[in-house]
């Protein structure tokens, strides 16, 4: 019988420790973002496990916890599957990392919500016009590539 599963505020738990110390691009603590897609995904009506894979959703990607680690972890393989959806591979063309996401029964809502994080006119405000112009149009593809609605964001000026 297998153990029983980690509950969400454990998982939650692992992802604040395991991002301790990160900082994002425009330098707040990186479990800021975490928790703002979890709620963004819990808002938009996911599934417990769904703001499980929100929580965790850039741990791998980011090295705060090892591939191994979520393969050995006590959650649900839909969980797993959604946290590996959405991580980005090196080198990966978006249409294949979007194709992966779409694929993946619960993967897009989290993608959703970490976009409409990332893409939050407050957070892109702080970082260089540069910077700001190339991620707000990297997170516009991608959104496009879901088949998402364009994000009503303002134009700099």
């Amino acid at each position: 019988m297998p153990p029983p599963y980690l509950t969400l505020a454990e998982v939650e738990s692992i992802a604040r420790e395991a991002h301790h110390g990160q900082r994002d691009k425009a330098g707040r603590p990186y479990v800021e973002h975490l928790a703002a897609v979890a709620e963004g995904v819990r808002a938009r009506g996911g599934s417990d496990e769904q703001i499980a894979a929100a929580w965790l959703h850039d741990a791998v990607e980011d090295d705060a916890l090892s591939r191994r680690w979520l393969e050995e972890a006590a959650l649900p393989e839909r969980v797993k599957d959604m946290v590996l959806a959405v991580t980005k591979r090196d080198g990966e063309d978006l249409r294949a990392y979007t194709g992966r996401i779409l694929a993946t029964p619960g993967a897009a809502l989290i993608k959703e919500a970490d976009l409409a994080h990332n893409a939050d006119p407050a957070r892109l405000a702080v970082l260089e016009p540069a910077v700001r112009t190339r991620l707000t149009a990297k997170y516009a593809q991608v959104r496009g590539l879901l088949g998402l609605p364009a994000a009503n964001l303002p134009q700099d000026g």
